[in-house]
């Protein structure tokens, strides 16, 4: 059975920083990109940012670039979002997702939410 489990949300202050992991099972994890996506209250889905298999390549939505950074331990079978200069916007439910064998798969999300 493919789980993704995220794990590391919280409550952060303006212009912090959480780390944010999903811990991968059930699939060759080793040959599939992983991507970030949020959710804010009330809104739709937001793509965050993409890595590629083998961790060497990696794309982020302009409202993140420069303060977020994904990677990818194959070894390990997780992907982690550093993030840093935190946001009220980014205010959200994040989730680790994967496109595996034509199945869009998505884990339960871990809730980061950035307030004073």
């Amino acid at each position: 059975e493919v789980q993704l489990v995220e794990s590391g949300g919280g409550l952060a202050q303006p212009g912090g920083s959480l780390r944010l992991s999903c811990a991968a099972s059930g699939f060759t994890f080793g040959i599939y990109s992983m991507t970030w996506v949020r959710q804010a209250p009330g809104k739709g889905s937001e793509w965050v940012s993409t890595i590629n298999s083998a961790g060497g390549t990696t794309y982020y939505a302009d409202s993140v670039k420069g303060r977020f950074t994904i990677s990818k331990d194959n070894a390990k079978n997780t992907v982690s979002l550093q993030m840093h200069s935190l946001k009220p916007e980014d205010t959200a439910v994040y989730y680790c997702a994967a496109e595996i064998n034509d199945d869009y798969v998505r884990g339960k999300g871990t809730l980061v939410t950035v307030s004073s």
